[in-house]
């Protein structure tokens, strides 16, 4: 069978859900028997998000193979189950970088580089590789951007070309636009989607089906217009209303047809029947009334919410399984150096301190993780949050302010957490950490251990500074447990603290192996801890308001002399 290809242009604003869009007409596709490989094309000229500010990108994700990609791949694997490779994200800057490097080599044989043929068939060729690389059948690619911005233009005209190379029945558009809601009339308006779609047709696109986003309920009739005026069928204009529930969308499009049709329009055979017990599930779940921790969220991008996206989605699949429902109580690590918020953290169930970098808002995040060491909160510390525990860990021993990360003091006499030893020449900051999935031995009879109930794992990494061995002795003496370690014994990788309910921290990212049928295993520790410890709370209270109700009875029948 040929490789089928469906692309997702997005038109009238950004941030409109091609993303998960995408991910979910993915899941269509493997539900029906299919292997699946996604594609997200960046038009920004950056290499790829990793030197990024949070603040302009959103989170970072990680892939198996340590390619720094954009958010949306999370979607991606969440959505269809699946580990993407460095293929799976390209950029502007990647391809210019490749055909540039090919210029100075001679490989052109001295003609002029242009962007039709150079570029676009970089492009191309880049697109081309999702299936070779994945053994993928159906393979969707998700343009990034708006039409009419100048910067996905050669993209755009890319995927013009391949309908021709690859054949019209070997390819499918779908374009997802907005209808803006106009609230004097109380109406959808429809005119800024035939806009965008006449825009696309100018480039040489005519879309195959368009997913109308709305926050509001579209009628038949506003289908019938987009269909009439964009020239697409009336059962391919596909009303998508916002959900509040994200794993909602890919039960929403199968219910409106969309996976049949696109079975009809690549002319493929359904191999079986999709099974949505799992979805349903979940979906009824997130709509269950259950009973709610509040986990206080200790970061310095907190003002944006997409910074953190892998770690907000982990703790809602864990959530879920543990029939619980989780409140994240945004809170601002700089504010807590100000003596401000502090009422978040000390009315929170549970505390977790996420990666970052900088120093900025660090010691409102050790004060945080100090607060739940004294006051036996359950804790969890991603990445910097294990690093920082350590820090905090070492001037609680050494009864001093002064040990710290050489990235924030690199004079500090007790650096507890410094450089790995080849990091130390690297001057160039993109790509240079230590990234992607490495190995890690758990210790028996330790809370990772139990929880993960296997004694080797894989997690994907993001850093570049480590705990520092010669202090490992110190820390150990002093109550800090190693529960998890690289298989030479070099890296330590999970902490743990001996004395306490749940102080559990990892070197590695785990909440990019998450996925909302399967819950990560220490965020499933993690809430576990944080359930128990509000049950035995309310116990106690419980208690205590019967022994105060039986004493008051007593009273009342004068039973007391």
């Amino acid at each position: 069978m040929a490789v089928k290809y469906i692309f997702f242009t997005g038109g009238v604003v950004s941030t409109v859900g091609k993303g998960v869009t995408a991910a979910a007409v993915g899941r269509l596709m493997k539900e029906r028997g299919f292997a699946v490989g996604v594609q997200k094309l960046d038009p920004y000229i950056n290499v790829d998000p990793g030197t990024m500010s949070p603040y302009q990108h959103g989170e970072v994700f990680v892939l198996d193979d340590g390619s720094e990609t954009d958010l949306d791949l999370g979607h991606y694997e969440r959505f269809i189950d699946i580990s993407l490779n460095t293929v799976c994200n390209v950029t502007t800057g990647q391809v210019y970088a490749e055909v540039i490097g090919k210029e100075r080599r001679g490989d052109y044989l001295g003609g002029t580089i242009q962007v039709i043929p150079h570029i676009t068939n970089e492009i191309k060729h880049r697109i081309g590789l999702v299936a070779k690389t994945t053994g993928a059948e159906v393979v969707l690619v998700e343009i990034g951007g708006t039409v009419g911005d100048i910067e996905s233009l050669p993209f755009l005209e890319a995927l013009r070309q391949m309908r021709g190379d690859l054949g019209r029945e070997n390819c499918m558009y779908i374009h997802v636009t907005w209808l803006p809601h106009i609230g004097a009339t109380k109406e959808l308006k429809t005119k800024p989607t035939q806009h965008s779609v006449r825009e696309l047709r100018s480039i040489g696109i005519s879309p195959d089906m368009i997913v109308a986003r709305s926050d509001h309920p579209v009628k038949q009739e506003v289908c019938e217009k987009i269909a009439l005026f964009c020239d697409v069928e009336e059962r391919a204009v596909v009303p998508l209303i916002t959900s509040p529930i994200l794993y909602e969308v890919p039960l929403q499009l199968e219910n409106l047809g969309v996976g049949d049709y696109i079975i009809e329009r690549l002319g493929l055979i359904t191999r079986r029947k999709p099974d949505w017990q799992e979805w349903e599930w979940l979906v009824s779940e997130e709509r269950r009334s259950k009973p709610q921790v509040n986990i206080a969220l200790v970061g310095k991008y907190v003002e944006l919410h997409d910074a953190y996206f892998s770690v907000r989605e982990a703790l809602d699949h864990a959530a879920l399984a543990l029939g619980i429902e989780v409140k994240i109580v945004w809170v601002q690590s700089s504010d807590l150096e100000r003596d401000r918020n502090w009422d978040s953290i000390q009315n929170a169930d549970g505390i977790l301190v996420p990666g970052g970098f900088g120093s900025r808002g660090v010691e409102g995040k050790i004060q945080a993780i100090k607060y739940a060491r004294e006051k036996e909160v359950p804790y969890f510390g991603l990445c910097l949050g294990m690093q920082l525990m350590v820090v905090e860990f070492g001037r609680y021993l050494l009864n001093s302010e002064e040990p710290n990360s050489t990235e924030f003091d690199r004079s500090t006499p007790y650096p507890v957490i410094d450089l790995m030893p080849d990091q130390r020449t690297i001057a160039d900051l993109g790509g240079t950490m230590r990234l992607g999935l490495y190995p890690c031995n758990l210790q028996p009879k330790t809370k990772a251990a139990a929880a993960y109930q296997k004694d080797f794992v894989e997690e994907r990494h993001r850093h570049r500074f480590e705990l520092n061995n010669s202090f490992r002795d110190t820390l150990a003496k002093g109550g800090m447990l190693f529960s998890g370690i690289s298989p030479d014994g070099r890296l330590v990788e999970i902490i743990e603290l001996i004395d306490h309910p749940f102080m559990l921290a990892t070197q590695f990212h785990p909440e990019f192996l998450s996925r909302p049928n399967r819950p990560h295993p220490l965020f499933l520790a993690f809430l576990d801890a944080v359930r128990k410890q509000v049950g035995e709370r309310m116990d106690r209270v419980n208690s205590f308001e019967l022994v105060e109700e039986i004493l008051e009875q007593k009273k009342t029948k004068n039973e007391f002399k």
